[in-house]
């Protein structure tokens, strides 16, 4: 049987990896952790040099991308809204996103939010290389998780019979907007 741990990293493609490890370095203070260079792939043996970066996202998470040089040039999926694909970093608290986003303008980074959602509050912008990250804060009670965790189900059954958002969880945004 498997048996997940965690993550070990989740890895993405970059323009520049130099520029990359800087951007990561520099705006979120991830620590650059490994690189690794061939000129063929191990698993292919096809001939393709890359440059593969790892960096420390925290509690053992790593982050990881891929300089392709020899490849067309690097592009999202046209096909999917930009907001959709993105890499969410959770932060301690809300009080910790706020100084995020203010770190993060006074370095020159153009951040969107704070945005709430329900049980999350997020704020957004982009990498280097065009990824849309968020800092993410956790504002949700246990109870709010339990009734999602419950609903989930029946939610996912609705939608994929109707393609609408269904209202299950209708009170969690009624709460948000309500302040209670």
């Amino acid at each position: 049987m498997i048996n997940i741990e965690q993550i070990h990293h989740v890895a993405y493609r970059c323009n520049d990896a130099k520029e990359t490890v800087e951007f990561y370095k520099d705006k979120l203070n991830m620590e650059f952790l490994v690189a690794i260079a061939e000129d063929k792939v191990p698993s292919t043996q096809e001939p393709d040099p890359y440059m593969h970066l790892f960096l420390d996202a925290g509690n053992g998470n790593i982050l990881a991308f891929f300089e392709l040089p020899n490849s067309p040039k690097m592009d999202r999926d046209r096909n999917t809204p930009e907001w959709v694909q993105h890499i969410a970093f959770r932060v301690k608290d809300r009080d910790a996103l706020v100084e995020a986003k203010a770190e993060l303008e006074a370095k020159g980074v153009d951040v969107l939010g704070i945005t709430k959602h329900g049980i999350i509050e997020s704020i957004y912008f982009f990498d280097p290389s065009g990824h849309r990250l968020e800092l993410t804060c956790v504002t949700g009670t246990p109870g709010q998780f339990a009734e999602l965790k419950k609903v989930g189900p029946a939610m996912l059954e609705e939608w994929s019979r109707t393609k609408k958002a269904p209202r299950h969880a209708a009170w969690l945004h009624e709460e948000q907007f309500n302040g209670k």
